[in-house]
């Protein structure tokens, strides 16, 4: 089963793959984690990662696709999690060319949905824990930094909501509930 969390920063996209990592063995296919794991590999597309990272250079898409391919290649028995791609349509066009090479597809894509004023008290409540904790807190844990990053959400991964609906993917998710409430939901459409 192969599934895409999409939803605004903050809404716990990463919280809500981990347990499904956890509860069904899926493999988290973290784009942010794929170059940074990518960049240190030795491999040939780890060696293309750094260059143009190293150059402080956006990432290609046909860089990233690459290494979803790679990741694909090596299979899951539970599935992929597709958390931080596709952002553009152009790369959801992409992720459904590919997964059609490879004979699969995707069987949801599952947004989480949040109140922007409240994902901000989160970001804030995160990075106020983080600092009583003595932890650093995250560079884009700022009120300023967050809200730039909420802005680009809406401006350039939004329109995938309209993308995946038309295609009767979208099954929405309350991401305001409680972690587990929003688990459970999951779970519920994974099974339907």
């Amino acid at each position: 089963m192969n599934i895409i969390l999409i939803g605004p920063p903050g809404a716990g996209k990463g919280t809500q793959a981990q347990k499904l990592v956890e509860a069904r063995g899926m493999v988290q296919l973290s784009t942010g984690d794929m170059l940074r794991a990518a960049k240190t590999s030795g491999t040939e597309m780890g060696k293309r990662v750094a260059e143009v990272m190293d150059k402080g250079q956006l990432v290609t898409d046909e860089i990233v696709i690459g290494l979803i391919a790679e990741k694909l290649e090596q299979g899951s028995s539970g599935g992929f999690i597709f958390d931080g791609f596709p952002r553009t349509l152009a790369q959801a066009d992409a992720l459904g060319d590919l997964l059609s090479r490879f004979k699969t597809g995707l069987h949801a894509v599952i947004e989480l949905v949040v109140d922007d004023a409240a994902l901000v008290g989160r970001i804030v409540k995160r990075a106020d824990e983080a600092k009583a904790a003595g932890q650093p807190v995250r560079r884009d844990d700022t009120p300023e930094v967050f809200d730039d990053r909420l802005r680009a959400y809406y401006k350039q991964t939004a329109p995938l909501l309209g993308y995946y609906y038309a295609k009767g993917q979208l099954q929405q998710v309350d991401g305001m509930r409680s972690m587990d409430a929003v688990a459970g939901d999951i779970s519920a459409i994974l099974e339907a």
